[in-house]
């Protein structure tokens, strides 16, 4: 037997028992998703079944000596604690010397009765009763040593009852630990939408006299900063920065009901009015926003919405949880990731066109190409999937993390690029089995990867709290941002410069920390322009406006922040009822949408 049939044999007791989480986890670790053995052919207690052959194989093994005629069928003479403590050749000794002691007291016995009988041959009758009666007193002594090897025996069991018993307490401890365990891992994953980031927590119950006081700090503080002059460092906005006229009101904002668990990623179609969400309770959706102005009147019941549904029956189950999305180039087909890992591809409409099933972890990330006719899905087996969408199959899989895959990106339509927990940057090519490129820089989990609008630099961001720029002419990274103090868990170009509609505007890079604020780099010498200062809790999302002017940012203080880029100020503030997830503008710049953990999503319009 090798090592991996008995990993196996241990992976199949442990599910077995019940032990599910520990299953998982072992089987993960063993790699026996990758097994060659046949489940079915493998008898349920397979494994306890080979310890105890193995223990009759010793006793027997122990108790027959060189003459194979000689064996002692009582075998009394070991105890179940010397057949797992000590090894053949002790027991063998063992057994030899508790024989040959059993052997010459046998052999007392004979001289002893063979005397006794010579006695009661030459004694009377009264000899002769006197005789039986030692008989009997023996019998009465083998009887009292037979039951004191009974009560020895008796003692041993029990002791091993109650360490069995202890056993089995200490191990439904240590389940049902295991189990709060991944219940609060899960619990995390969803709060920062696919990754165990989540390190401060949403502020919960806050009621309208909380808003209230805030804003009126916010008018306060506004006009005792209005006379502050931009200076040749990079601007800090500070936490109270949005006047009370920047407030967006409610009654302007449509708020999108219907999804009955956190809504973790939203995505316009590129083409129409199309808004995707992506969330907890197993379903995606594509509302239809009307061209008109947003308002709290156009809700749920007067907008079109398709239901995505990822589920066959029950709709609590978390592992059909939407994690990512993505429009095609053409917004004819939107692609889901989930946590079950599988990719699924549905057209506008909302039908399902083609499920996607290779992975065999969840899904965190998931991108098209811009031909259109490939998509590229990362996941937490540690691999990256090209899927061919005419076929429906995979074209090749990249295996080349040691550790989950966090984002994947295009950067043309063959070539891509690839973050882990590993620390690890891979660009790769379709059809080539080797990456054609390793970034190799970071000290913690790479967050997400972004390739400018050229192809030619890649941005990535990271747990040690650095944002880096890399370039393909190069090993080492070209510029090495430091300024943030926390994780950053997203970065995003700028539709600026060569290769976009804004050619003649510089190309800019934004970035969103755990540190609350986001900081606006100069892409050609690497350093500070801005540093926008308005949230009070980490940021998960920010989104460039299609003319580069403005950014939208999103956080867990249930705000969103619309800055405009060359002042590097607020000029607009929606406060919701939930933390934000994810910001995105539609096509023509008029809308932004947002989705909440309070279980919404809201479009809103922006004219300025």
């Amino acid at each position: 037997m090798n090592s991996h049939e008995l990993n196996y044999l241990v992976y199949r007791y442990l599910h077995e028992s019940g032990f599910t989480h520990t299953a998982f986890t072992f089987g993960y670790e063993a790699a026996l998703s990758k097994s060659t053995i046949d489940g079915n052919l493998v008898p349920p207690g397979a494994l306890i079944t080979f310890v105890q052959k193995g223990i009759q194989y010793l006793e027997l093994e122990a108790n027959l000596s060189t003459n194979a005629s000689d064996i002692d069928e009582d075998f009394s003479f070991i105890q179940p604690i010397d057949l797992i403590t000590k090894n053949v050749y002790e027991l063998q000794q063992m057994i030899k010397e508790k024989k040959q002691n059993a052997h010459k007291a046998k052999k007392r016995e004979k001289s002893k009765g063979s005397r006794e009988h010579e006695q009661e041959h030459s004694r009377e009758k009264e000899k002769e009763h006197s005789r039986e009666k030692e008989k009997e007193h023996a019998k009465e002594r083998e009887k009292e040593t037979e039951q004191e090897y009974v009560r020895e025996r008796e003692k041993e069991r029990q002791h091993v009852r109650e360490r069995e018993k202890k056993s089995e307490i200490e191990i439904h401890q240590e389940k049902e630990k295991q189990t709060r365990d991944k219940e609060r891992e899960l619990e995390r994953e969803k709060v920062e939408r696919e990754k165990d980031k989540v390190k401060q927590k949403e502020k919960k119950n806050e009621d309208l006299s909380d808003i209230r006081r805030e804003e009126d700090k916010i008018r306060v503080k506004h006009e005792e900063n209005l006379t502050t002059e931009v200076g040749p460092e990079p601007m800090e906005i500070d936490n109270n920065s949005a006047s009370l006229s920047s407030i967006i009101p409610s009654s302007d904002v449509t708020v999108l009901e219907g999804h009955s668990s956190e809504v973790f990623v939203c995505a316009w179609s590129p083409t129409g009015s199309l808004l995707a969400s992506g969330s907890g309770d197993s379903t995606a959706r594509i509302w239809t926003v009307g061209d008109g102005p947003c308002s709290s009147n156009s809700q749920k019941g007067l907008l079109n919405v398709a239901v995505l549904k990822h589920y066959r029956g029950r709709t609590n189950d978390k592992s059909k949880d939407v994690t990512t999305l993505d429009w095609n180039g053409e917004g004819t087909l939107l692609a889901t990731g989930s946590y079950d890992g599988q990719a699924r591809i549905w057209s506008k409409d909302g039908e399902l066109v083609s499920t996607l099933t290779k992975h065999k972890g969840p899904i965190f990330s998931l991108k098209w190409n811009k031909k259109g006719d490939y998509l590229l899905s990362g996941s937490v087996d540690k691999t990256a999937i090209v899927w061919d969408i005419k076929t429906g199959e995979w074209k090749q899989q990249f295996e080349f993390h040691a550790a989950p895959t966090l984002d994947v990106d295009w950067r043309n339509n063959v070539s891509f690029a690839t973050c882990s927990t590993d620390n690890m940057i891979y660009v790769c090519k379709v059809g080539e089995n080797r990456p054609v490129k390793t970034f190799v820089g970071h000290q913690g989990e790479v967050n997400a990867i972004k390739w400018d609008p050229t192809g030619s630099l890649l941005a990535s961001c990271s747990d040690d709290s650095t944002a880096k720029i890399w370039s393909m002419k190069q090993d080492t990274c070209l510029h090495d941002l430091k300024e943030h103090t926390k994780e950053i868990y997203t970065i995003r170009w700028s539709p600026t410069g060569p290769g976009t509609n804004n050619p003649n505007q510089p190309l800019m890079l934004a970035s969103a920390s755990f540190d609350s604020t986001i900081k606006l780099w100069d892409v050609e010498t690497g350093s500070l322009l801005h540093s926008l200062v308005a949230h009070g809790d980490p940021v998960y999302s920010v989104a460039f406006s299609p003319n580069g002017e403005y950014l939208a940012s999103g956080s867990l203080d249930k705000c969103m922040h619309i800055w405009s880029v060359k002042e590097a100020k607020v000029v607009k503030t929606y406060v919701g009822s939930g933390g934000i997830f994810e910001v995105c503008w539609n096509k023509d710049g008029d809308k932004i949408g947002a989705c909440f953990s309070n279980n919404v999503v809201i479009v809103l319009d922006f004219r300025f």
